[in-house]
């Protein structure tokens, strides 16, 4: 779901940045996975100007070419034109050296310093299709302005820029579906108050034009509006309307359909509005029709009714498949003078069996088979008719016709101020939550000592017993306001099962053997030498034995590294030098409160990848070989996040030191030379030793594979020019979080140092995988994730596209 900052300006006051409402929304249960900047054109004219022609005279070496000089506010720049209509004295657009311009059609190009049959041109005078705002290209925009040279064209004319919040919406949360609902959200956590828009000048014109409303099961639809505005005039919106609709990525019909769309993502209220004069008899039936009656909808398709579905009707049949889609016979075209408008709550059961069968998915039924407020129809309706009335003109020629025998009540629910702490894990003051409760609109309505009962409006669908208005409390309060700590325990309202740490070791130990890897198992008791001799283990942490058979195996380890090096070196001396083996241990060591141990899991490698053969030359084994086990398990496990740093400390060359926040997970790298020399192991190994009590904390449990999806997968490939310091680590992460749920995988296919780009600088060449799992990818959707791909790179990483 998408939301306009903009926007959410006229219902709350706001002086965060975007990011920090997203942030917030995020902490609150509204997930934003993705911001969006909106232009109403394109690159929002970015290095554009207004210009003055200084001097124009034809230029000697060819005909049809001219040589200006412009004064551009900052300086005056001589410009070889090639457009008919330049003269001396013309005010016009004037793109700067170094600017991109997004034509609308063809791609971007950027405007540099040329010699255009030997003359230095240094800018771009511009035609309306050349920045992306017209389609003409018979000559350049001469501009009546008395704005100073220099003024950025954005300002001249008045590009729109916003930023589109990418909320992804759970199914419980239908009161956030528009723009209002949000509002609420920051309205609890920023505690300011929200602003909704008047409908005070609204009253009926006359009474020409009244339609009855007949509704024939009020369980399907308990509550439905209407009312006839006459005498409008179909055409296009405004602009501000336009670019409203733009920016959620909604193409502009005309005028009404797009006060209907408005109203929806502003209210959550679908409206739908009828051509009048095609109701036949005057009269509108909601009710069923019967099985295999033939319908055909706004798209062309005539579809076999179940019988199931509800439909608004007039006498003679179907009009609309009511909160999915309306019919090609009764839709507003450019030829209705006369229109009703419908504002309903229907049954979400009911929206869902129509839009089920019929396989049609709205921003309409979506938002009707979560449940919508039985409270809006009303002031949606008001509201959208004063729209009208402002934009289309014409009279409203009805009352409002409000077919609602039964109101929905508020909810009352009962909560224990020992649950609230019971469940949230730490005890709130009752002024505290009382403040809560109020600023979500949800009324206390009696107290006493031990419990306080309240009253949510039926928005809330979500809100039915105690757990949900608890969980409001907190997730307002601030999920990251409850500390967490070992001995710290909340109720949970469902059993979690407890994870089988032999299993998980069972299953990993499989997975490696299957990749090439031998299973190890050593002696605990290791050399006090290793410890004195190594540099970076302590030996006064060791843990001597007091009943010591031998001095070799005087101490336990303090880490699998050395009794790794072991069995490497027994198997090298043995002629078997290729070798790539794991261990499940454990640790221990003497600390100033007494002894500890922990669980580690190690790989080490060493030799050859696989033996020689004809078919290709051996290869060594290498850093990309470890950290692809590692990377094996850590996802085996289903855990992400991870940060990455890179260490040169002992006991290696060189390493990755991996994080779960600030806990170090484990290291893998390059083993020093003389540390695997002191098991006597004379080749290069590498080694990784991860936290395996730490692993199985975190774990989610084996991944579990999932069916292939039927759609295809789309394949793009960018190359970026980076500084040389930032990593592949760096540039995944960015990329994971813009690219949302589409961006399935990630790769690198090359990476490029030298003389063809900058100093300091490098160029990766990425792959991405892009898919959707419920629909095929259009052209449309693809371009637009590569094009805020690109954006992100440039904004975070300060990347740019090598061509």
């Amino acid at each position: 779901m998408k939301i306009s900052y903009n926007r959410l300006k006229a219902f709350i006051a706001i002086q965060e940045s975007p990011e920090e409402i997203a942030a917030l929304l995020t902490g609150s249960g509204l997930e934003v996975e993705g911001i969006e900047i909106f232009e109403s054109i394109k690159g929002g004219l970015e290095g554009v100007v207004i210009g003055e022609v200084l001097t124009c005279e034809r230029h000697p070496n060819a005909d049809k070419l001219s040589l200006t000089t412009v004064d551009i506010g900052s300086e005056i720049v001589p410009i070889v034109c090639g457009a008919p209509n330049v003269a001396q004295g013309q005010k016009v657009i004037v793109a700067k050296e170094g600017c991109t311009l997004y034509p609308l059609s063809g791609e971007p190009f950027e405007i540099k310093k040329a010699k255009i049959r030997g003359e230095v041109s240094q800018g771009m005078i511009c035609a309306e299709d050349e920045i992306g705002i017209g389609e003409s290209h018979a000559g350049i925009m001469v501009l009546d302005t008395e704005l100073a040279n220099g003024t950025p064209a954005a300002k001249y004319f008045n590009i729109v820029k916003d930023h589109i919040l990418e909320i992804g919406l759970t199914p419980n949360r239908a009161d956030a579906a528009s723009h209002l609902g949000v509002a609420r959200d920051l309205k609890a956590l920023l505690g300011r108050e929200i602003c909704i828009h008047a409908v005070n000048d609204f009253s009926p014109d006359n009474e020409s034009k009244i339609i009855p409303v007949e509704v024939t099961n009020a369980a399907d639809c308990p509550r439905y509006a209407g009312l006839s505005i006459s005498n409008v005039k179909v055409g296009p919106s405004p602009e501000w309307l336009q670019n409203y609709l733009k920016a959620l990525d909604l193409e502009p019909i005309n005028n009404i359909v797009d006060i209907t769309n408005f109203i929806l993502h502003d209210l959550g209220q679908p409206l739908h509005a009828f051509d009048a004069d095609k109701i036949n008899g005057g009269k509108i039936i909601v009710q069923k029709l019967a099985k295999d009656s033939l319908f055909v909808t706004l798209d062309d398709k005539e579809r076999k009714l179940s019988g199931e579905e509800l439909m608004i009707c007039d006498e003679k049949g179907g009009l609309c498949i009511a909160g999915v889609f309306g019919g090609k016979g009764s839709g507003v075209s450019d030829q209705t003078t006369s229109i009703f408008l419908e504002s309903a709550y229907f049954s979400p059961d009911i929206i869902r069996k129509g839009s089920q069968f019929h396989g049609l998915k709205t921003d309409a039924s979506f938002r009707f088979e979560r449940g919508t407020d039985p409270n809006m129809p009303v002031y949606a309706l008001k509201r959208a008719a004063l729209l009208i009335k402002e934009i289309a003109g014409g009279e409203i020629s009805s009352p409002i016709i409000d077919v609602y025998p039964e109101p929905v009540e508020d909810r009352v629910i009962e909560v224990s101020y020992a649950n609230i702490t019971r469940l949230i894990g730490k005890e709130l003051e009752k002024s505290h939550i009382k403040e809560i409760l109020e600023s979500l609109e949800i009324q206390y309505i009696g107290e006493t000592e031990k419990n306080i009962t309240v009253q949510v409006k039926p928005y809330r669908v979500d809100v039915i017993r105690e757990a949900d208005v608890i969980e409001e409390i907190l997730r307002i309060y601030g999920f990251d306001n409850v500390a967490l700590s070992e001995n710290l325990q909340a109720d949970y309202l469902a059993e979690h099962p407890s994870k089988d740490l032999n299993k998980l070791q069972l299953r990993l130990s499989e997975l490696l053997a299957s990749r090439g890897f031998f299973e190890i198992i050593t002696n605990s008791l290791t050399k006090p030498f290793y410890a004195e001799k190594s540099g970076f283990l302590n030996p006064s942490a060791n843990v001597e034995i007091l009943n010591k058979l031998s001095e070799d195996l005087g101490v336990m380890r303090q880490n699998l590294l050395f009794s790794g090096l072991e069995v490497l070196a027994h198997n090298i001396n043995r002629r078997q030098k290729d070798l790539k083996v794991f261990e499940f241990g454990t640790v221990y060591s003497k600390t100033s409160d007494g002894y500890a141990e922990g669980r580690k899991i190690a790989l080490s490698l060493t030799g050859d990848k696989a033996a020689e053969s004809w078919l290709e030359p051996s290869k060594k084994l290498t850093f990309t070989d470890l950290y692809a086990a590692v990377e094996l398990i850590v996802e085996k496990l289903g855990i992400s996040n991870i940060s990455t740093e890179i260490i040169h400390t002992a006991p290696f060359d060189y390493a990755l030191q991996l994080k779960l926040g600030e806990k170090v997970l484990g290291t893998a790298g390059l083993v020093q030379e003389s540390l695997a020399r002191l098991a006597e192991v004379k080749q290069e190994v590498w080694y990784a030793e991860l936290d395996w009590d730490l692993l199985g904390k975190k774990a989610s449990g084996l991944k579990k594979f999932q069916e292939i999806s039927k759609f295809p997968e789309v394949r793009r490939d960018l190359s970026l020019v980076i500084d040389r310091e930032i990593s592949y680590d760096q540039i995944k992460k960015v990329a994971l979080k813009a690219g949302g749920k589409l961006l399935q995988r990630m790769g690198a296919f090359d990476v490029y140092q030298g003389d063809k780009i900058e100093a300091g600088k490098k160029a990766y060449a990425l792959s991405f995988y892009l898919q959707d799992t419920e629909q095929t990818l259009t052209d449309k959707v693809i371009e637009k994730t590569m094009s805020r791909l690109i954006q992100t790179f440039e904004n975070e990483v300060g990347a740019y596209i090598r061509k």
